[in-house]
């Protein structure tokens, strides 16, 4: 597994980004979230040693973008360099979602047809409002592996209509003091979704503030994913 920001920086975009720990954690440092700007890691994948070897061995999984966006409108200017690197090392698997999935569209390279075969799109969606809107748009688009991502969880949603060629589901909660809860039956009723469809499901992460058969509980940060694993609802 490797990460690669090319790009640091974010703008809060929906519901879901109220308590960003991406901004919570910039604001406690002084730096401005909002301004989005190239880093010092762009060019990672494609990055040698002495050797003349990729630093990024073959066969990982590349996680793209998780600490901002990689369609948002800042980053047009540098998106097709990113492309070309992704084009350049088919042996690794390229992971990025997105709350911007509207745009997809016209940040896609030339060559893109149906989808690169080494790139997966996770749209991310909040609540029902969210998965209507973006999953309808996100069904309907040339992306050979796609993934949904529905983090943090904020109310009870149906996706079942737009799991066909989706190859997995996550479930998460909030991770704040000021988290909206998350429900478990509203975890449970996605995992139902998914086993209709035939499509992968992981509950990846409780919330903050944690309801389960009518009692809630509070949880720290520390136990979020660690609880949610011991459900074993994963499948």
């Amino acid at each position: 597994m490797a990460m690669w920001n090319p790009w640091r920086g974010c703008r809060k975009y929906s519901e879901g980004c109220k308590f960003c720990y991406i901004h919570k954690g910039d604001s406690k440092r002084g730096i401005d979230t909002n301004n989005v700007v190239k880093t010092d890691n762009f060019n990672a994948p494609i990055e040698q040693n002495k050797k003349g070897e990729y630093k990024i061995k073959s066969g990982q999984t590349v996680y793209l973008c998780f600490s901002t966006d990689f369609l948002i409108e800042d980053a047009d200017q540098w998106r097709n360099d990113c492309w070309s690197m992704m084009r350049e090392r088919p042996e690794l698997h390229f992971i990025f979602l997105t709350k911007r999935i509207e745009r997809f569209m016209q940040c896609i390279p030339n060559d893109w047809n149906g989808g690169y075969d080494n790139v997966t799109v996770g749209c991310t969606i909040e609540n029902q409002d969210r998965a209507d809107f973006r999953l309808s748009i996100f069904s309907k688009l040339p992306i050979k592996h796609k993934n949904i991502i529905c983090q943090p969880l904020i109310e009870r949603v149906s996706i079942i209509k737009y799991l066909d060629d989706v190859e997995l589901v996550v479930v998460g909660g909030e991770s704040d003091y000021n988290a909206r809860p998350l429900n478990y039956d509203w975890v449970l009723s996605i995992r139902e979704q998914c086993i209709d469809k035939n499509v992968g499901f992981e509950f990846r992460q409780c919330g903050t503030h944690f309801i389960k058969d009518n009692k809630k509980y509070t949880l720290n940060v520390r136990e979020l994913c660690s609880q949610a694993k011991k459900a074993n609802i994963n499948c």
